[in-house]
């Protein structure tokens, strides 16, 4: 006669405790205002992740430009004391070396930095097994060489390299824009405004009587600007980000080819910092001028637009300058600092893709980050 096991609850219990969870390892560079909200996001975060989706993270290293906090077991909530103590200077070898000698697996590489020069070690990660996850927009803005190159060494090490919060803080738009264009949607046309803070000072200033060297110091004193007004009044930022998206579409445009509008007067483009925060009325005339010539029931935005033939690697146009546009559109209505992405596409025809939403903030973009960080664990 033969004997039937039953099934046995409580081995059963005990087994799917003693399942491994994935441990994903992750150094994490520059711990400023999105890398500091990312760390304590992960951190607690820890629990709810593990026992959700059976993966463990583990910061073994945080840096910024002057020292590394290096901890096997990873961080805990006092990490920013424990670097001021423990922290020390380094050399991107010593980052690899620790994961080598210590036989991490699963290795997540994130930079939060804004460093043109950090960048350049993106291969050498890659090439040690690291998969990519970055907030810094410098890399994808580099010259196209350098661009395919990364790429290449990716797919032949079958790493990844997410960037998500490059263009949009958390929205998810890079991710929609790669689906469609590999599906083979054709896109015609991206339109929008791609900046939090210059979509703050022109919903503003649109909509009050107020000077705009008045609504220029409350975005400084609401944090929604650089430290440098200028790095966002410039349009090199915003241009950048037209870049990225024109590179998704797998057009072969440099950082050279927009059309960027500069809302800077010359003459306060070279002076110090202190010295353009002090004549921040000189502003005032000329958008007042503008303000008084444009169309009655229209609103201004800094818009940034690629258009042409970009069924064509060399065909497409790419501007960001300052637009006057009807109050009752989908520009015209946007409000606070929301950013807003048109995505016309052949199927669709006049009637784009909108994705709206907070397109700036350190929580916002680091909850981003931590997405990419997320989809990459699932993944690997």
């Amino acid at each position: 006669m033969s004997t039937q096991i039953l099934d046995n609850p409580i081995v059963n219990l005990i087994d799917l405790n003693n399942i491994k969870k994935k441990k994903i390892n992750i150094a994490i560079f520059g711990h400023g205002n999105v890398g500091g909200h990312l760390v304590n996001q992960i951190i607690s975060s820890k629990e709810e992740i593990s026992r959700r989706r059976d993966l463990e993270l583990n910061i073994f290293a945080v840096a910024n430009s002057k020292s590394v906090l290096f901890q096997q077991k990873g961080l805990d909530k006092n990490w920013l004391d424990e670097k001021r103590e423990y922290g020390q200077s380094y050399d991107i070898d010593q980052v690899i070396s620790f994961a080598k000698t210590n036989n991490l697996q699963n290795l997540i590489l994130v930079d939060n930095t804004a460093d043109a020069d950090f960048v350049q070690n993106y291969s050498t990660f890659v090439e040690n097994g690291f998969h990519l996850v970055s907030s810094n927009k410098i890399a994808n803005t580099l010259d196209l060489n350098f661009y395919k190159e990364l790429r290449q060494k990716l797919t032949l090490k079958k790493r990844q390299y997410l960037y998500e919060t490059n263009v949009g803080a958390g929205l998810p738009l890079i991710d929609t824009i790669k689906l469609l264009h590999l599906s083979g949607e054709n896109i015609t046309r991206i339109r929008g405004v791609f900046s939090g803070s210059l979509s703050y000072i022109f919903n503003t200033f649109s909509e009050e009587d107020s000077s705009f060297s008045s609504v220029l110091k409350s975005a400084i004193d609401k944090g929604f600007t650089e430290p440098d007004p200028r790095e966002d009044l410039c349009g090199n930022d915003v241009g950048r980000k037209l870049l990225i998206l024109a590179r998704e579409l797998d057009l072969h445009n440099e950082f050279d080819d927009i059309a960027i509008q500069n809302l800077i007067p010359k003459d306060l483009r070279n002076v110090s910092k202190e010295g353009f925060l002090k004549r921040l009325k000189e502003l005032d005339v000329p958008f007042q001028i503008k303000k008084k010539n444009q169309l009655k029931d229209s609103v201004f935005r800094y818009v940034a637009d690629l258009h042409g033939d970009l069924s064509k690697e060399t065909g497409a146009l790419l501007t960001v300058n300052l637009t006057s546009v009807p109050k009752n559109s989908m520009l015209g209505a946007l409000k606070g600092s929301d950013s807003i992405f048109e995505i016309y596409t052949e199927s669709y025809g006049d009637n784009p893709i909108v994705i709206q939403g907070a397109g700036a903030g350190a929580a916002v973009t680091a909850r981003g980050v931590f997405g990419d960080i997320l989809r990459i664990s699932d993944k690997d």
